[in-house]
């Protein structure tokens, strides 16, 4: 077993890589604007771009989260891939943004399909490894959370910087225009990217809790692996914990995400008629608060928390405190006082600020009582499962996204929306994170994995394996 306690300096090296893997989507996400406001490509074809990479990933993360299970190498089961992956995801990131207005609507948007999925195949060969890895740096209940709760908070900081590209993209003293400028920016953010997330592959102490894995060394045929991936897949979903935290997560996140990027056309079409100019920093700023205050709020009380009163419990209350934020938008987006916006952030952020730091170390739990189950350690497997649930929710928020905007009526060719238009795109940013952050309360109701559960667990697989040796030490997954 690992030492219950992780060296800081291996809690920060892991947490830079998760700056790695949070920049990418903060900064796709500011970049994405641009091929609606400065390319004119239609609402639809923008969700389609958001949702059809992911139907690759459907495919991709389990198969990356088996194969890094059953991996064995001089570097370990994990680093080998999370540093492919990261120079795969930087380099696709930055051939995925050379777009230009000259080009056809069609052009662009084939263009950025094809190297959109490419980047996040390299992102899946990143990720599922570096998130697997976390999972196995600690057996300790509140080890656990501690780990999450220094890579998040090292991690939040993309969504501290990511703001500030919308400044850069559209200011005309940097770039003649915001699509010259996603072609420049966008080598600077693959190639920081790619560094930091070679990080925790050159540095993380990479293994297993425990002698047990998926067998590499079997000669088998490829009908057998795929059968032995599919029973994996079935079995890490039958886990009814695990069950719970990915339709919670998705709830949230696909909520969060179908309206982030409202906040920027609400502060833009409504507070500024329609002026990206004239809403200068303002779109910047709150993006760049919410992330402080997750920073320097949500995490350490979400930290503290878990500690005193349990992972679900403060995932109850947090998310709860949430939703009394984004009703307050409802009166804090005010064209004549724009400094209100800020009001509700501090509450507001409780939701999606603390969603990873109480799930990833949930996660971990349920690796170790899926090995009591089952045998077997499927870290990677989980991982996998996990984040494409999330992607997914990423995926459909896109194409909810744009759904909204064409229903509404919202047109981004004119500067000045109608005045329903604007107000639903204001119901529409305050009741559908609410309304997925109440489904996600009702999906969490009765789990059961709170400290007292997760040290039976731990207790039971000392035992079991104190009673082996040699090579039954070696479970294969039935």
């Amino acid at each position: 077993m690992h030492a219950n306690r992780i060296p800081l300096g291996q809690k920060i090296a892991f947490g830079i890589g998760m700056l790695a893997n949070q920049m990418f989507p903060a900064a796709l996400g500011i970049f994405m604007v641009i091929l609606v406001q400065s390319l004119g490509m239609s609402p639809l074809l923008w969700g389609l771009i958001f949702f059809l990479p992911k139907l690759v990933d459907c495919i991709t993360d389990p198969v990356m989260g088996f194969i890094s299970d059953r991996t064995v190498s001089r570097w370990g089961k994990r680093r080998p891939y999370i540093f492919i992956g990261a120079i795969c995801s930087g380099l696709s990131y930055i051939a995925m943004w050379q777009l230009s207005a000259d080009n056809s609507e069609l052009y662009n948007f084939v263009y950025f399909l094809c190297w959109s999925c490419i980047f996040f195949i390299g992102l899946t060969i990143f990720s599922v490894p570096y998130v697997a890895m976390g999972y196995e740096m600690s057996d300790d209940y509140h080890e656990r959370t501690r780990l999450m709760a220094v890579a998040q908070w090292i991690g939040q900081w993309a969504w501290v910087i990511a703001p500030w590209f919308w400044i850069v993209l559209y200011d005309p003293e940097w770039f003649e225009s915001a699509t010259e400028g996603a072609r420049t920016l966008s080598v600077w953010v693959g190639m920081a990217c790619m560094l930091l997330a070679m990080v925790p592959a050159v540095f993380c102490q990479s293994g297993s809790n425990t002698q047990e894995t998926l067998s590499p060394h079997r000669k088998e045929s490829l009908g057998a692996v795929v059968k032995e991936l599919l029973h994996g897949i079935v079995i890490t979903l039958q886990c009814r914990p695990f069950q719970q935290i990915c339709i919670a997560t998705f709830f949230i996140f696909n909520a969060y995400n179908t309206v982030a990027g409202f906040a920027w056309f609400i502060i833009v079409y409504y507070m500024n008629q329609g002026d990206p100019a004239l809403a200068g920093a303002w779109p910047t700023l709150f993006g760049s608060v919410s992330a402080l205050c997750t920073c320097f709020l949500v995490i350490p009380t979400i930290n503290w928390m878990a500690q005193r009163y349990g992972k679900r419990l403060t995932f109850m209350v947090t998310q709860s405190v949430s939703i009394v934020g984004y009703f307050m938008f409802w009166w804090s987006f005010n064209p004549s006082n724009p400094y209100l916006m800020f009001l509700p952030i501090p509450i507001f952020a409780f939701g999606i600020g603390g969603l990873f730091t109480i799930m990833m170390s949930m996660t971990a739990d349920i690796c170790d009582l899926d090995e009591l189950q089952t045998g077997a350690r499927r870290e990677g497997l989980f991982g996998a499962i996990y984040w494409w649930m999330v992607k997914f929710g990423l995926a459909f928020a896109g194409l909810l996204s744009g759904f909204i905007l064409a229903f509404i009526g919202f047109d981004q060719n004119v500067a000045i929306q109608s005045d329903e238009t604007l107000a639903q795109l204001r119901i529409a940013f305050i009741g559908v994170p609410v309304s997925g952050t109440l489904l996600a309360l009702w999906a969490m109701r009765g789990y059961e994995l709170d400290e007292q559960a997760v040290e039976k667990v731990k207790m039971a697989l000392i035992d079991r394996r104190s009673r082996r040796d040699g090579p039954e030490a070696h479970v294969v997954a039935a």
